[in-house]
């Protein structure tokens, strides 16, 4: 079977055969036909998150997929041959970009109908990240206001349209080319952040998602109103989330220092911050399907790679400027 492979951190990512899956009796094998390319398929290369997330190398890289459901393990009973599902593997099992994958079934759900493979491949951990972050840890209520960084990226397309949804008034940081997109995707306030500061011109935010990190974090606490909160997906990881992954004693002291700086600055501030490392829940995705084939998200998909072009596509995350997604297709 051919895999795209992390050999070794830093190192390129490498074509290669690799052996079949192995379905465990609560397994989906899937054939893959669209997986989606995410920033987290950089840095895990990097070795960026080799502390928190200790993988054994080597390893198939990938961590969004859509496809066919060629054979189900003994024990599984939401899914058949023949289905067309999408998901995010778990963190332990990723490897979507790869001809076949075996994943959970708890972590599938069956494709929205009203979508293409690629789109499909496109959303999973983007939309799971956008819901953990507003419905499940943001609790996004209508009147509320939400800054969302990056609006034409990946996370923030998504977010953008979600948070709308759920009846927020919307901000978001974008470049001028990408204005009138993000305008359209439902944001109510669009600062452009290459000839202004968000900081200066946003006050009294319920809500921000944070993208970026550094001092963009930083900036982000200070538009946020008392008992506000700020969500990090790029970290620094927080002691809840070192509690969460098991981490030991050793490494959760040092996710402690890691972030308590910014931790204290929200806390002179009246505010909050939480690391967001968003998990796999094919639940989470059924519920993201219903809107969905409802019309009220669509996913945004901005290039579509083919499969023996996998190694330039995941180059290229680094250069940016694609909107939504980027995604790999195997016909």
């Amino acid at each position: 079977m051919r895999a795209f492979v992390v050999e070794k951190y830093k190192g390129p990512l490498q074509e290669a055969d690799v052996p079949e899956p192995t379905v465990g009796e609560r397994d989906v094998l899937l054939k893959v036909q669209a997986a989606g390319l995410n920033v987290l398929d950089e840095k895990i290369r990097a070795g960026e998150f080799k502390l928190i997330l200790p993988y054994r190398l080597p390893l198939i890289a990938g961590n969004d997929v859509a496809g066919t459901v060629i054979r189900v393990g003994s024990k599984v009973r939401s899914f058949k041959v023949g289905d067309e599902v999408y998901g995010r593997p778990a963190q332990d099992r990723i490897g979507t970009f790869a001809e076949r994958i075996a994943v959970a079934e708890a972590d599938l759900a069956l494709k929205p109908a009203s979508v293409s493979m690629e789109e499909a491949g496109s959303l999973p951990l983007v939309a799971l990240t956008a819901w953990q972050a507003l419905v499940e840890r943001g609790n996004v209520r209508p009147g509320q206001k939400v800054l969302i960084h990056a609006g034409a990226g990946g996370v923030g397309s998504i977010a953008i349209q979600l948070a709308k949804h759920l009846g927020a008034t919307v901000a978001t940081t974008a470049s001028a080319s990408n204005i009138d997109f993000v305008r359209e995707l439902g944001a109510d306030t669009v600062v452009d952040y290459r000839s202004q500061d968000f900081e200066q011109l946003l006050s009294g935010y319920d809500l921000v998602l944070d993208s970026l990190g550094g001092k963009n974090l930083e900036k982000s606490l200070r538009v946020l109103k008392p008992g506000g909160k700020a969500i990090g997906i790029v970290g620094p990881p927080d002691p809840a989330f070192a509690r969460e992954a098991g981490l030991n004693p050793v490494m959760r002291l040092a996710v402690r220092g890691l972030s308590a700086g910014i931790r204290r600055q929200a806390r002179n501030l009246g505010v909050s911050y939480e690391f967001l490392f968003m998990r796999a829940s094919g639940d989470q995705l059924r519920q993201i399907t219903a809107l969905i084939d409802t019309g009220a998200l669509r996913p945004i998909v901005g290039r579509v790679f083919p499969f023996d072009q996998t190694v330039q596509a995941v180059h290229g995350l680094e250069k940016g400027g694609i909107r939504g997604k980027a995604v790999i297709s195997i016909p």
